[in-house]
């Protein structure tokens, strides 16, 4: 069990967000910025994925992801939140890549890794091939793997819950899935093999990761996925912008998910603020990395919202535009009455 300082961190249901490398005017790593932002989404219960692709991965050199992997730790550390569980990226265009930088995560102080099919071969790797490729990674991490399907973001690949739920009951150290497909009925059917008591009996490689999760990777099926499939919540980059909401959101969906009588009213308020959330997510989505640290220049006080070439930086005509999309200014003043209440 990863611990600091005799604190312990166990993988839980819950809600991530995948952190935006901040850069400087030169492309460097704005360390300040990023640890600042990191520890304002942990005190609200936001948890970090590092080096994902919000977090513009395949820019960042082995080192700086190295780099980013002891930040996120030594700043939550020195703010007090020893137990933030903390999602390493460490995906890469080969299996021998994926391995060393899974293993430097381990050193830097991460809990779990999360590894994305690598897809510059993608038409050479049929279902074979991209099984091998986790069982080699779950074997020689030092901690669990969290397999991501996304598709547009790994040539097309798309592995299906057949293949995943293979992986989940034959590797001891999957931890669990993250669903960026967006596809619920595959949700379900990975929950139908994983989230039951029979799958307990397979043997866990590490007691940081007690129990499979399956989560999504927008936040607009959230309560589909919470309250209709026993999802275990969600990694999002919308949880850069509205932290305190989608903890509310996943806090309202467990609730009713786990309670055997819920209120009407608490099943009410989750389907409210899922419209809220569903619709500044389809904003977000459009706008993208580029549109999130926009975002976070204007409202959050960062200074800068610098993309590393090739992708371009948000214009401040595209900035504009997006602040006033109605999914937008919607949910931000439901984040803002949250925050006042604290």
């Amino acid at each position: 069990m990863a611990a600091t300082n005799g604190h312990s961190r166990v993988l839980k249901p819950g809600v991530w967000a995948p952190m935006p490398t901040f850069f400087d005017e030169d492309e460097n790593l704005d360390l300040d910025t990023y640890r600042k932002h990191v520890v304002k989404l942990a005190k609200v219960g936001m948890q970090p994925v590092v080096c994902g692709s919000m977090g513009e991965a395949f820019h960042l050199t082995d080192d700086e992801r190295f780099t980013l992997f002891k930040e996120t730790r030594k700043a939550l550390d020195e703010a007090g939140l020893h137990d933030t569980v903390i999602i390493a990226g460490t995906g890469g265009n080969s299996t021998r890549q994926t391995i060393r930088l899974s293993k430097l995560a381990a050193e830097a102080g991460a809990d779990v890794v999360i590894v994305i099919p690598p897809g510059y071969y993608a038409g050479a790797l049929q279902k074979p091939a991209l099984k091998q490729f986790f069982m080699d990674v779950q074997a020689a991490s030092p901690i669990p793997v969290m397999i991501y399907n996304f598709p547009g973001a790994a040539g097309g690949i798309d592995m299906d819950s057949d293949l995943i739920n293979s992986i989940a009951l034959e590797g001891s150290n999957i931890c669990g899935v993250k669903l960026t497909c967006g596809a619920v009925g595959k949700l379900t059917r990975i929950t139908g093999k994983t989230a039951v008591s029979s799958f307990s009996k397979h043997p866990r490689k590490s007691s940081v990761a007690p129990e499979f999760l399956t989560l999504g990777g927008f936040a607009d099926f959230m309560a589909p996925a919470v309250l209709g499939g026993k999802g275990h919540g969600a990694i999002m980059g919308l949880g850069n912008i509205y932290p305190r909401s989608l903890v509310r959101l996943f806090e309202l969906c467990w609730k009713v998910s786990t309670d055997e009588n819920p209120s009407k009213s608490d099943i009410q308020k989750a389907i409210d603020l899922q419209d809220l959330v569903s619709e500044a997510d389809a904003s977000f989505t459009r706008g993208g990395i580029a549109g999130t640290k926009y975002f976070l220049e204007k409202n959050s006080g960062h200074p800068g919202r610098r993309m590393r070439r090739p992708i371009l930086d948000y214009t401040d005509e595209q900035g504009s535009s997006l602040e006033k999309e109605d999914g937008v200014t919607g949910l931000l003043a439901f984040e803002k009455s949250l925050e006042k209440g604290q």
